[in-house]
């Protein structure tokens, strides 16, 4: 369950900013979220209420418990538990004391908003591959977020950060979904990828209510085909004065995106015309996937981009994080700054002004690059680029993500196997790193030399007692690898050269012992009638006993072969599944025209 008191370091790297503020709390739609009482004397006549404004007035209604959805909690201080969240849950709320006469709601405002949890999909660097998050529509409150991948709807891992491990390429058939360690009951809806080229994919979700464009039941499927790149063009108009400004993608627009603009950082409905002297900055999104900006002069207005929007880096390695700017010729601002925001809002940002040891600023012309050394789990975050007097501000559109991942070993379909079998080793990350990586495998802290070039795969096909021990990875060109992780090999059972003399033996002992028993037997009795009756118990005490040999079965059947078949009809047989053996011993008499079967199973 989810609290509104609880203190923590928001660490989903989401990236937009929606403007959750310290007094305010996300939670995921059909969980549970207790709100706590702000009062620090809370008297019997609290009461919650919730607030809305009506013709510019605060209005507050009334809270009341129904036992069940909601309770509010006198014992614990007021409060207040609101369980499986709607949308309609969204809300501000607050808790004052009915008699006082003052504003109900002053200073203690908590600002609920409830979270669809999502995969989102985005365009990766290497051609025809995208790469996927685990997102929702706030950034959720409550830490540390443990995030679970599913693949066609069964467990694959689960890690600390919202991207998906790996890069994924065309596979219609293969659907993909996420959901929080603790919430596992609601799960994202969802999503396969397909037509993959190199200007377009198209996504396809479970649910309908994600393509909110599309008027479909929600239980129902939809798709959405995104651009991989997204880009505002400028038009000048006939008299000159005026530029028309069209979001453009590198695929056809169809009713099913959703196309949001924004006017210097912040959204706005769609730009008609523009005058040419505008010192306003645009840019344009496809639902998540977001153009850069541009001015209609760059020399009248600020402007900020980034090469690279989303990065994923190795513990230990160092980053270049780069922007792009322009700023008035009338106003060269000299401060520029970068901010770190691990919370969801930028009042918690850490401004990164000082140069370190660790930490480098570097600019030339109209770039500023920040570059991190020795990178750590520490650095994950958003990284803004801010200018002069806007620092703090732009609230709308994102900046660049840092996620700092180690390597781990892990082993499929498991880390304990029996020799023979098939196993794959991957050196994993929690995001998707280039695939231009070379990879260097160790057995045993000792380098293994393959003829390939090695990547983050190595299989073992088939695999053997050799090949057991302590595993460890490493990217080339860094010092640090992976830590170790044992891959045990057990022997298959193999029969001995002894053994295997004994059980031939047994073979041809077994059936002349019987054979000769059952026709001394069977020539000694002279009534017909007591010729086919044989006690079962006698045979089996004739039977030759070895101590290494364990009978588990046996039975005597009499077949009536064809006419004019002899002994040569009836033949033995015997199957050896070692260790249980079977054996059927099948004997002919003459006198009688028959075959008698005497099956045997014994285990070892």
């Amino acid at each position: 369950m989810l609290s509104a008191g609880a203190e923590c370091v928001f660490m989903g790297l989401f990236l937009y900013i929606s403007g959750v503020g310290a007094n305010s709390i996300c939670a995921l739609k059909g969980s549970s979220v207790d709100l706590h009482c702000s009062a620090q004397l809370p008297k019997s006549s609290m009461k919650w209420f919730t607030v809305r404004w009506e013709d510019n007035k605060k209005v507050q209604d009334q809270i009341f418990a129904d036992g069940k959805r909601v309770n509010i909690s006198e014992e614990s201080n007021f409060t207040i538990t609101i369980n499986d969240l709607r949308e309609s849950d969204k809300n501000t709320y607050c808790c004052s004391d009915v008699n006082d006469k003052r504003d109900k709601c002053q200073g203690g405002e908590i600002h609920l908003l409830v979270a669809d949890l999502q995969v989102k999909v985005f365009p990766a660097t290497a051609e025809k591959t995208v790469s996927l998050m685990c997102s929702s529509s706030c950034p959720l409150t409550e830490c540390p977020v443990v995030y679970i991948w599913y693949k066609n709807t069964e467990f694959l891992y689960q890690d600390s950060s919202p991207w998906y491990q790996e890069l994924i390429s065309s596979e219609e058939s293969v659907t993909y979904s996420c959901a929080l360690k603790g919430y596992e009951h609601l799960r994202a809806p969802e999503v396969s990828v397909a037509s993959l080229t190199s200007a377009c994919f198209t996504v396809t979700y479970a649910k309908g209510r994600m393509c909110s464009n599309q008027q479909r039941p929600e239980d129902e499927p939809c798709s959405i085909t995104y651009p991989r790149e997204v880009q505002v063009h400028v038009q000048k108009t006939e008299d000159g004065w005026y530029f028309k400004l069209a979001c453009n993608t590198s695929c056809p627009q169809t009713e099913a995106q959703t196309i949001t603009w924004y006017k210097n950082r912040k959204l706005e409905p769609a730009p008609q015309s523009v005058p040419s002297f505008s010192p306003v900055s645009y840019s344009c999104a496809v639902e998540h996937l977001f153009s850069d900006e541009v001015c209609i002069q760059d020399k009248y207005c600020f402007r900020v981009n980034y090469v690279n929007r989303m990065i994923c880096a190795l513990q230990g390695s160092s980053v270049n994080i780069s922007s792009e700017y322009s700023d008035p010729y009338y106003q060269q601002w000299k401060f520029k700054s970068w901010y770190k925001n691990r919370r969801s809002d930028m009042a918690a940002g850490e401004e990164l002004i000082k140069s370190t040891g660790r930490i480098k600023f570097h600019g030339v012309m109209n770039s500023h690059i920040l570059t991190i050394n020795k990178l750590n789990k520490n650095d994950s975050a958003e990284y803004i680029f801010r200018i002069g007097s806007d620092a703090g501000r732009w609230p709308a559109v994102p900046g660049v993500t840092l996620v700092v991942t180690d390597l781990r070993v892990k082993f499929s379909p498991s880390e304990e196997v029996t020799e023979g079998q098939r196993v794959t080793l991957t050196c994993r990350t929690s995001c998707p790193l280039t695939d231009n990586m070379n990879y260097i495998w160790y057995l045993n802290n000792q380098p293994l030399n393959l003829t390939k070039t090695q990547s983050k795969y190595l299989v073992l096909d088939p695999v053997s007692s050799e090949h057991a021990g302590n595993y460890s990875c490493k990217v080339k060109m860094l010092q640090k690898s992976s830590l170790q992780k044992m891959l045990t090999v057990h022997r298959r059972r193999k029969w001995t050269q002894a053994a295997i003399r004994i059980v031939v033996l047994l073979l041809v002992v077994i059936p002349t012992s019987i054979f000769l028993w059952i026709r001394r037997k069977m020539t000694s009795i002279q009534s017909p009638r007591t010729e086919t009756s044989f006690n079962l118990e006698e045979v089996k005490q004739r039977i030759l006993t070895v101590s290494s040999i364990r009978q588990t079965s046996s039975s005597i059947q009499r077949v009536q072969p064809s006419p004019n078949s002899s002994f040569n009809h009836c033949s033995n047989e015997t199957e050896m599944h070692c260790p249980i053996c079977s054996m059927n011993v099948i004997f002919y008499n003459n006198v009688h025209k028959s075959c008698f079967i005497f099956s045997v199973q014994f285990s070892f």
